[in-house]
């Protein structure tokens, strides 16, 4: 009677997250719907004067507007786009990048010959880059080759596929020592077919979990660029930008044209993390 009443509890708490679950995909989806249509709604052009500079919240103004006369809520809104554009796009390249020179890694770095040689040295490489500040490695990144959208996915690419390969390479170690893996190579399964069929889907699952990690990060490191003058040119929205010019106004009270954009940003960040707390990873599959 007692197993019966602790099973069915069990079975309670197991259903319960089952149905909040859709419910934290609410975030993710407004982002993304604000994200697409946003600046198609926005009263203002968000990189034009829409009023008189340094104007608190109104009917005419919802947020303001910032020094130089921009209204804050049709940047901030426009901001949404570029900014989640440029960390979705960072997240695709470094996780596929990532994924592909992990798994080259770990199934080579063993070897005698030339190829277990790069691959251990891409090891190294990973630990240099990793080791660097990743804001220094932006800044030199987009100064040598100038602000643009293309430039600060390849910073941060640069940045953050690291942390993928290196997270795919101790899941390829270990499961190619695994038995299933020995049994495939020794039925007469050749080595590219083994590392596809086999490796790779056991390998990645660790950095699919870690994309809304790096999509904070890259988030983040995006705005910081930006705060520091080293991001899209102005006007151009883009929410560390928009920081920045707040960051004077607030000394002087007027706080509006930095705080609506420093909460967007956390909130961005924070939907993507519930959206994935809501569907964790499930462990390897081996076939």
């Amino acid at each position: 009677m007692m197993a019966t009443l602790t099973d069915s509890a069990s079975t309670k708490r197991r259903r319960k997250p089952h149905g909040i679950r859709w419910v934290r995909l609410v975030p993710l989806g407004l982002l993304a719907v604000l994200a697409i249509i946003g600046p198609s709604i926005t009263p203002y052009d968000a990189e034009r004067v829409a009023g008189p500079t340094s104007q608190p919240p109104s009917a005419a103004h919802w947020f303001g507007t910032d020094s130089t006369g921009l209204d804050v809520f049709s940047q901030l809104v426009a901001a949404t786009q570029l900014n989640v554009f440029i960390a979705t796009a960072v997240v695709l390249v470094s996780t596929v990048v990532g994924i592909a020179v992990g798994v080259l890694v770990g199934m080579n770095e063993s070897g005698a010959g030339a190829g277990g040689g790069i691959a251990r040295g891409a090891g190294r490489v990973f630990d240099f880059v990793q080791a660097i500040p990743s804001v220094i490695v932006g800044l030199v990144l987009v100064s040598f080759f100038g602000p643009s959208v293309t430039t600060i996915v390849f910073a941060l690419g640069v940045i953050l596929a690291p942390i993928q390969a290196r997270l795919v390479r101790t899941e390829v170690l270990r499961v190619r020592g695994e038995a299933y893996i020995n049994a495939a190579r020794m039925s007469g399964t050749d080595e590219l077919t083994l590392t596809f069929r086999h490796v790779l889907p056991n390998s990645s699952g660790p950095a699919v979990s870690n994309m809304s990690v790096l999509f904070g990060v890259s988030v983040i490191l995006t705005a910081a660029l930006g705060f520091l003058g080293a991001g899209l040119p102005p006007p151009t929205p883009e929410w560390g930008a928009m920081i920045s010019r707040g960051a004077t106004d607030a000394a002087v009270g007027r706080w509006w044209s930095g705080t609506f954009p420093a909460i967007a940003l956390v909130a961005c960040v924070a939907a993507v993390a519930l959206a994935f707390t809501a569907f964790p990873a499930r462990g390897s599959s081996r076939r």
